[in-house]
């Protein structure tokens, strides 16, 4: 960055003030084994640590036996204890669209009646609609070229045009949980417009919302110069929200809602936090890198030929393909081991569409990847602990076969799972009410003050 008349730090002076930094800071990982530290909230044998309890959602990929070592099994999906394939099998079977029932079964823990969910679908309508003004002041007048990035703002922004902002009482959070769930989409759409008028030099088109459209809906048609969408295309857009909108307490930006709730500040603060969170490769962005790693092998080996998928994957894992980073991405979850239901949602209910817009060549190559992967990690890693496709795997292709620039991949993301922060933090704040504050164990010694003009 370019401050005017600012003395700017040299490359070599950066460099040298890097090397200072990691020989006075490094901290050997053995240390943190030694000591019973447990890096990243892991137990030894990569469960999660225990931090806390929810009725919100509960996330199963194993078992343990009577000797506490782990069982693998097929994995499951609970909201409010109701699994995520009995939702999606009403969803196929009665056509309907249901992401904004799991919004309400989130938010309230039970299934609303038919008269409440007809008000609430209106009530979300309506909300689709910004602040007069918010659009052209905090969107249209301070674009980003990241639109994660203008989410986060834009819903502090929100903070100025709402009186009782601060107000933690239930009533207040349920109702500005609601307001927000409601207008990130709106948001998101047009920061991306903004963003491609701004940095890409493209034309913006700027739809007002439409009456009587669901979330998926109102996100196409906003997003669309035309505004035109099939039922088809909203249908698999609905599914995808439904997957992503919520994975319990211990993923990182739900955890990170519930530490900043636990503080007792705003909801804009909370929620704008775990966007931030959300944002990072290595949980929200993961299926750009995904698409990325698709492509890559798409220039190099037939999907179709197993012997060369599997050597592109070997080199990928070697670092020789891909970003080098010698990570199969899609591949492999904290939780799961035989199976993502997520995953396997969307890779089932997107094959159709797959074959009538011509990407069947890339589904069959994820496919592959899908079925190789474990093998690959076994052979080179000695990796014995089942391994699946995460949900990652098949998420960007959907997105891309839907339409939607890579920009809005990981913010479509944000749009579905903010039912589930705002779900977490009226039970964080309603019932937890105790300040989060883990320990960390210093082990730099104690050293002496030198005074500055006996320094070296």
């Amino acid at each position: 960055m370019i401050y005017p008349e600012v003395q700017e730090l040299t490359e070599s002076e950066l460099k040298h003030l890097c090397e200072e930094y990691r020989r006075n800071n490094f901290i050997d990982p053995k240390v943190s084994e030694k000591l019973g530290v447990k890096r990243g909230l892991r137990n030894p044998d990569g469960t999660g640590v225990l931090a806390g309890l929810t009725n919100i959602c509960d996330v199963i990929g194993y078992e343990k036996n009577e000797q506490g070592e782990i069982v693998p099994c097929d994995g499951k999906l609970l909201y409010r204890g109701i699994d995520l394939e009995c939702i999606i099998e009403e969803a196929v079977n009665k056509d309907r669209f249901m992401f904004e029932e799991v919004i309400w079964l989130l938010l309230f823990g039970s299934l609303p009646s038919a008269e409440n969910m007809e008000r609430f679908r209106r009530l979300m309508e309506e909300h689709h609609d910004l602040p007069t003004g918010f659009a052209e002041s905090m969107i249209m007048g301070a674009p980003s070229p990241n639109i994660m990035n203008k989410m986060a703002r834009s819903v502090l922004a929100m903070y100025s045009y709402d009186e009782k902002a601060d107000d933690t009482s239930l009533e207040n959070i349920l109702k500005q949980s609601v307001n927000l769930i409601s207008e990130l989409s709106t948001i998101t759409v047009y920061a991306y417009q903004a963003k491609k008028h701004v940095y890409d030099h493209e034309s913006m088109y700027i739809h007002f919302p439409q009456r009587g459209l669901s979330t998926s809906e109102h996100i196409l048609a906003t997003l669309r110069p035309d505004q035109a969408f099939t039922h088809e295309e909203a249908k698999l857009l609905d599914l995808c929200l439904v997957v992503h909108a919520d994975h319990g307490g211990g993923n990182n930006s739900t955890f990170t809602n519930r530490v900043i709730s636990s503080t007792g500040t705003d909801t804009y603060s909370a929620i704008a936090g775990a966007i931030t969170s959300l944002k990072g490769p290595l949980h929200g962005g993961a299926n750009l890198k995904v698409m990325a790693q698709l492509d890559d092998m798409l220039e190099k080996v037939d999907p179709h030929d197993e012997k060369a998928v599997k050597e592109y994957l070997r080199g990928v894992l070697n670092g020789k393909y891909g970003d080098g980073s010698g990570l199969i991405y899609g591949i492999g979850h904290a939780v799961y081991t035989k199976s993502d239901p997520r995953a396997q949602i969307l890779k089932k209910y997107s094959q159709p569409l797959a074959v009538r817009k011509g990407f069947v060549k890339q589904y069959d190559a994820l496919c592959m990847v899908e079925k190789l992967a474990p093998e690959v990690f076994r052979e080179e890693k000695h990796i014995t602990k089942p391994m699946c496709a995460n949900m990652d795997l098949f998420s960007g292709l959907v997105y891309r076969m839907l339409g939607i620039p890579e920009e809005l991949f990981t913010p479509i993301f944000a749009i579905a799972r903010v039912s589930g922060w705002c779900a977490h933090r009226m039970e964080e704040v309603e019932f937890c009410r105790k300040i989060m504050r883990p320990a960390y164990k210093y082990i730099g010694g104690e050293a002496d003050y030198i005074p500055l003009d006996q320094r070296d």
